[in-house]
């Protein structure tokens, strides 16, 4: 059983690093601090950047790891990215946004479902 939430947290992003990899994703960056925030993950899927977002609940109260990932977080990650590429100097740059929902308290009942195109940025809202 995890002792406290951040190596929880960092138990997660383990095996999310770990799912990406055996997909064959190349990881780039993890736990990436820019302007404003930090970006989980940052991998290369075949030429796409991928912007992940691990979120894990050892719960189901108020929906899991699921309902984790809100409107107003979508945001943020949005301009988190725009930052990163800004900072890059990434331009044309083809991006994707993925979650990855780790769902349980004990290593051996954890539940990893991994989203692609989690979500979307609509035209009005890019900011590259």
């Amino acid at each position: 059983m995890f002792t406290t939430s951040r190596s929880f947290g960092q138990s997660a992003e383990d095996m999310a690093e770990q799912i990406l990899r055996k997909k064959g994703y190349r990881i780039l960056g993890r736990n990436v601090r820019v302007a404003g925030g930090e970006l989980d993950l940052i991998a290369d899927d075949q030429g796409v950047l991928v912007f992940i977002e691990v979120k894990a609940r050892r719960y189901q109260h108020f929906g899991g790891a699921a309902y984790a990932i809100t409107s107003r977080k979508k945001q943020q990650i949005i301009k988190l990215a725009a930052c990163y590429l800004s900072q890059h100097d990434l331009t044309n740059q083809h991006c994707r946004f993925d979650a990855i929902l780790v769902d349980g308290s004990h290593d051996d009942s954890l539940q990893l479902t991994h989203i692609e195109s989690a979500f979307e940025v609509s035209s009005s809202a890019r900011q590259w």
